[in-house]
């Protein structure tokens, strides 16, 4: 289990709300390292308490593997890449083919991508899907949300739109995908979900390095399979979110933007901070900051 330790500001530098706040964060390695190098920029001590894992799989680089020959992907219209992985996975498949699967004539193409996720459409991942990346629209909604994706792509009239997903093995399947792929085809487009990479259960022990905290003062979920993990973890290792709350009654829970907030919502776990700009996860960081920033500015 990796801890990410503190690094303490430069003493020129006023301290942030985060300074030498432990926070726990539950995201998967996949974005581990950036949002915690962006707690410790602000002066807090990072906790990495992964309750799950994502990552492609044998069995989900065989699913993908058809979509990613010529004439398959030439009967769609888009890409919708929902998650960073996806993209990672899709695009590890697609280093391992011998030709470019997207023909060089045709209608333009739609490559979507949500906020930050996007910066891996680069121009290596283009070239090696289509050898005329002039016929590539790379589309970033500018609401980061499955749902701001799919009000971005307009009206499909009948077209086909490969849908790379999760296989969700140990937890319960959070209703993110199926709800966007039912409002792609109230849109008129024809989705094709197809498993890219793996999300399952870090296992029973994964809550464990954080129940031996002493202090907690927050604890950041990027997913609601991040939340459900938790919980299960806890109830293995004998307790239970009410059990933490009484533990670190101070505890703030954040999230990164609304639809992790619902989820761990309707799981049972109260959110005190959302973040409003979860393009990327500067949003829920400085959504902390100003958690913390408001309380001290009240106790002054």
């Amino acid at each position: 289990m990796m801890t990410m330790v503190m690094t303490v500001p430069p003493a020129h530098h006023h301290p942030t709300p985060l300074y030498n706040k432990r926070i726990a964060f539950t995201t998967p390695l996949t974005y581990a390292r950036r949002l915690g190098h962006l707690l410790q920029l602000h002066g807090s001590n990072p906790l990495w308490c992964p309750t799950i894992v994502v990552e492609p799989t044998p069995r989900t680089k065989t699913s993908i593997k058809p979509y990613l020959q010529n004439p398959l992907l030439n009967s769609f219209s888009a890409i919708a890449f929902t998650s960073r992985t996806g993209i990672s996975a899709f695009s590890e498949s697609l280093s391992e083919t011998e030709t470019s699967p997207l023909s060089e004539t045709g209608d333009t193409f739609t490559i979507s991508a949500l906020g930050k996720d996007a910066e891996l459409i680069d121009q290596g991942f283009i070239s090696k899907l289509c050898k005329n990346p002039d016929r590539i629209r790379v589309l970033i909604p500018p609401i980061s949300t499955p749902e701001g994706m799919a009000a971005s792509l307009g009206t499909g009239s009948g077209r086909r739109i490969l849908c790379p997903s999760p296989l969700v093995i140990d937890l319960d399947e959070p209703p993110v995908i199926p709800d966007f792929l039912r409002v792609l085809t109230s849109k008129g487009w024809v989705p094709v979900k197809v498993p890219v990479y793996e999300t399952r259960w870090a296992g029973p022990t994964c809550g464990t390095a954080l129940m031996e905290e002493e202090v907690l003062d927050a604890i950041v979920f990027t997913s609601t399979g991040e939340v459900e993990g938790l919980l299960k973890s806890l109830r293995e290792l004998g307790f239970d979110w009410g059990m933490m709350r009484k533990r670190w009654p101070g505890l703030v829970v954040a999230t990164h933007g609304p639809v992790t907030a619902s989820g761990a919502e309707s799981l049972g776990v109260g959110v005190d901070v959302v973040s409003s700009r979860f393009g990327s996860f500067d949003g829920v960081v400085d959504a902390l900051a100003a958690r913390w920033g408001e309380f001290s500015d009240v106790q002054k």
